[in-house]
């Protein structure tokens, strides 16, 4: 069998460059968890339905599960690790722990980007429009309540 060829990548990912190594058909969740040990992005189904390996590329997000990593290059990649700075919890990471809106903690990652750019894009979103961003993003504990009360503490003056 012949060896697939491989190809050198050059991606920012966290506001970090990192010269990565791979074959044309390695996702970018497999090269965050195994290469670069960026072990926040969770692999749930494999195929872009739960939302657990949701991760920010130029701040939309985005499944790495079925996105290439080899598309990546030249983009900006940030994942659950890259919010939180300086030893910090960005806002909407302390407002998904304040409201226990983190049971289990598999589909956080995802929720938690997803959630930051809707309110990137939209700082004041209602409940409809905050439930409609999230509800791609699959949780299996805590029926979504305490996740929109998360959010909705950040949007309009709770920001």
């Amino acid at each position: 069998m012949k060896e697939m060829k491989r190809y050198s990548l050059t991606l920012t990912v966290n506001n970090e460059t990192h010269e990565v190594v791979a074959p044309p058909n390695r996702t970018l969740l497999e090269v965050l968890r195994e290469d670069l040990h960026l072990t926040g992005t969770k692999e749930g189904c494999g195929e872009g339905a739960c939302g657990s390996c949701t991760v920010l590329v130029d701040g939309q997000p985005v499944r790495s599960c079925l996105t290439l990593a080899v598309a990546m290059e030249g983009r900006k990649i940030t994942t659950i690790e890259g919010l939180a700075q300086g030893g910090r919890l960005h806002p909407i990471q302390a407002a998904f722990v304040e409201h226990h809106a983190i049971q289990c903690g598999f589909c956080s990652p995802g929720m938690i980007l997803t959630a930051y750019a809707l309110l990137n894009e939209n700082p004041n979103p209602g409940e409809a429009e905050i439930r409609r961003a999230i509800s791609g993003n699959v949780c299996r504990c805590t029926g979504y309540a305490k996740i929109v009360k998360a959010v909705q503490s950040l949007a309009g003056e709770g920001r």
